[in-house]
């Protein structure tokens, strides 16, 4: 699924389950000593399937440890993100040099907990929700959500800052599965430009909605 909505220098690993046996690290599993199973059990899968991820790449597994706001910490040169919900885990990496910005996010198809829009939508967002077909079976408000959290974490290894959900100005475009975040505080600098905007592409499959950011411009 990740495959389809990413570029192809980007490798991905994704798993519907957590396997037993995954080998994990005490660098890693130190975040999540005191959680519950389940918890720990996603995260160990996310890091494995990060590994994987890069091994396709060619870079040698390491541990991955939480960095700064939780953060994946990723092998110098490579950026990445994990992500996981009930029924999926998954993760994407690439090389900085092909792909500067790097965002991915795994939602359940079901709409926003009452109350949850209010807090992460802006109006302009809220009146664009309005007009969706609701023919394609998509939770458009979740949607919304999910590409937010991708935009954060594209953004997040560019600045070392916190982006707000309100933030960032979405517009989604139903028929060609994709989104652009018009950002609303002074964006990064990429290459000597600083990107305005981050794009995505997202797709729904067996109950899964998908999200990815891997592009940006001025």
């Amino acid at each position: 699924m990740l495959a389809d909505i990413l570029p192809p220098k980007v490798a991905v690993k994704e798993l519907g389950e957590d396997p037993p046996g995954v080998p994990h690290h005490p660098h890693e599993t130190v975040h999540v000593a005191s959680a519950r199973p389940e918890r720990r059990a996603e995260f160990i899968t996310g890091r494995h399937c990060a590994r994987e991820a890069l091994r396709v790449l060619g870079v040698e597994p390491v541990p991955i440890p939480k960095g700064e706001r939780g953060a994946p910490v990723w092998p110098a040169g490579v950026v990445g993100s994990i992500t996981h919900c009930g029924g999926y885990r998954g993760a994407a990496v690439a090389f900085r040099g092909d792909v500067p910005a790097l965002g991915v996010d795994a939602e359940p198809n079901e709409p926003l907990p009452d109350g949850v829009l209010r807090t992460i939508g802006l109006p302009a967002e809220h009146t664009m929700l309005s007009t969706l077909p609701a023919r394609r079976g998509i939770a458009w408000d979740r949607l919304l959500f999910s590409a937010k959290e991708s935009v954060y974490k594209a953004w997040f290894p560019l600045t070392g800052e916190w982006l707000d959900f309100l933030e960032a100005d979405l517009t989604i475009d139903a028929d060609a599965f994709t989104f652009s975040a018009r950002l609303l505080v002074p964006g990064p600098v990429v290459d000597g430009v600083r990107w305005s905007t981050l794009r995505g592409r997202f797709t729904v499959r067996d109950g899964i909605l998908l999200t990815a950011v891997a592009d940006g411009h001025g």
